[in-house]
């Protein structure tokens, strides 16, 4: 004699089984991940104690307008600091919101009391500058970083070159994101630089990159007033759904899940209608049997 086996049972088997095979939804890119911290050597001169008072008020301000807009610059009054953040392009309002609340905490813990710091998340960063702070080069080199993994096949400079190129004629709205072959490239000017400015900061940017990072599969150049990225993908750049954003792995698993929920829905009815077929397959038998035993 055979067991009889619950639909739902099967159903809830099925369903396991699918979510054990299907891919987990990757990541979404931390942005809030610490790429440089620059601090000045020189501590706040404050005989007054009025500096904490304005730089909070400063870090205030930058964060309230951070869930609005990619760049802010403002200035205290007295005493006079002169703050601004910027997000990168390619961040909603809420990313750029978040990335910039963790900023001044950073500052505060890298930096301590200094006339001038700037922290650079890899969404976002955050500078102030006290009054009479010496000022630097738009075009000048902070920081750079370059993939220790190096591009073996034939033709991968050529490629990375035409991607940064083709970068320097996107720039005009300040930030620029293609892709040429297998290389992906990136970059953004401060959000206060001129359109010209812009296109000479960003081929500065790209040059130091040809020369800096060589034949490494990955790198950023931070300038001053720009930055530069490139990667490299042997496979091909990967698809993104929106501007900075990996492949939308978590839609991918939510139609999987709702057609594994629609073919489960329709297993359980297949399931019951064979099993009511079955019961009477089984009545039609019994009643067969009472008639022979009455005849």
């Amino acid at each position: 004699m055979g067991f009889y086996r619950n639909p739902f049972s099967s159903f809830l088997q099925f369903l396991l089984t699918i979510l054990i095979l299907t891919p987990h939804s990757q990541s979404a890119p931390d942005y809030t991940s610490l790429v440089y911290k620059g601090c000045a050597k020189q501590p706040l001169s404050d005989p007054t104690n009025a500096y904490p008072q304005a730089l909070s008020s400063l870090f205030a301000t930058l964060i309230s307008q951070s869930s609005k807009s990619r760049f802010y610059k403002a200035t205290t009054q007295t005493p006079s600091i002169t703050g601004l953040f910027q997000c990168r392009g390619d961040l909603s309002n809420l990313d750029c919101y978040n990335c910039v609340s963790k900023l001044p905490t950073l500052i505060n813990k890298y930096c301590g009391k200094v006339m001038s710091a700037r922290v650079q998340l890899l969404g976002c960063y955050m500078m102030y500058e006290g009054a009479g702070f010496a000022q630097i080069s738009g075009m000048e080199m902070i920081f750079k970083s370059c993939s220790r993994a190096n591009a073996n096949g034939a033709g991968f400079e050529e490629k990375r070159d035409t991607a940064l190129n083709s970068l320097q004629n996107g720039m005009s709205s300040g930030f620029f994101a293609t892709s040429f072959g297998d290389v992906y490239v990136l970059g953004q000017c401060e959000g206060d630089v001129g359109a010209s400015d812009c296109v000479q900061c960003v081929k500065s940017g790209v040059q130091r990159a040809q020369v800096e990072c060589g034949s490494s599969i990955a790198g950023q150049i931070y300038l001053h007033k720009c930055f530069i990225g490139y990667s490299y993908y042997p496979n091909g750049v990967p698809k993104r759904s929106s501007p900075g954003s990996g492949p939308n792995t978590g839609k991918t698993v939510a139609i999987i899940l709702g057609g594994a929920a629609g073919v489960g829905f329709l297993v359980i009815f297949l399931l019951f209608a064979r099993n009511l077929l079955k019961k009477k397959d089984i009545i039609k038998s019994n009643l067969n049997l009472q008639i022979k035993d009455h005849s």
